[in-house]
């Protein structure tokens, strides 16, 4: 990996691991803004959140990686990621620790009920439980799937278990 700023940066891990407020701490030190890849499926609205067709997903993630510079962050590791990986300077793979995942999403849930903290969804107790399942998910099948699909960018990859390793890696405060 080069010694300089990546311009265009990709952070993958499961839910709770960590991802959104890397990206919000990169974007702001490194002044590169960051879209949330569930933001990119889903059209967000007080009435419901609207699921993208394949088309309009596909344009607006072209239309991100298309910019001069971006953070995309995100659990999707499917084919229609794959030009983000591609173009990206660096990916951060962030393993963050099964346990420590749990305990967030667990205290994810109870501050986004106490309106302690915002939430692009509602956060439902369906939504809570399947958080734990896509958790496990990720762990199981996700992980070893990014691996094997995107392991080809070893020399752009970044596998950390917490932001203080990133910015010890390209010489932030």
């Amino acid at each position: 990996m080069k010694n300089i700023i990546p311009k265009r940066i990709h952070i993958i891990g499961s839910v709770g691991s960590g991802k959104t407020t890397l990206a919000k701490e990169l974007s702001l030190i490194l002044n590169v803004p960051f879209y949330e890849l569930d933001n990119v499926v889903w059209i967000r609205d007080k009435s419901g959140d609207v699921r993208r067709s394949d088309k309009e997903r596909q344009d607006c993630l072209n239309s991100i990686i298309n910019s001069e510079t971006w953070i995309i962050e995100g659990v999707h590791n499917e084919d229609w990621v794959a030009n983000s990986f591609r173009n990206a300077d660096l990916i951060i793979f962030l393993d963050t620790n099964y346990a420590i995942r749990t305990y967030r999403i667990i205290k994810r849930f109870v501050f986004q009920k106490l309106r302690l903290e915002d939430s692009n969804y509602k956060p439902t107790f369906k939504i809570f439980f399947k958080m734990f399942k896509w958790n496990r998910y990720f762990e199981e099948v996700g992980k070893p799937n990014f691996f094997k699909k995107f392991g080809r960018y070893s020399d752009k990859l970044l596998i950390i278990t917490g932001k203080k390793q990133v910015c010890d890696k390209l010489h932030l405060k």
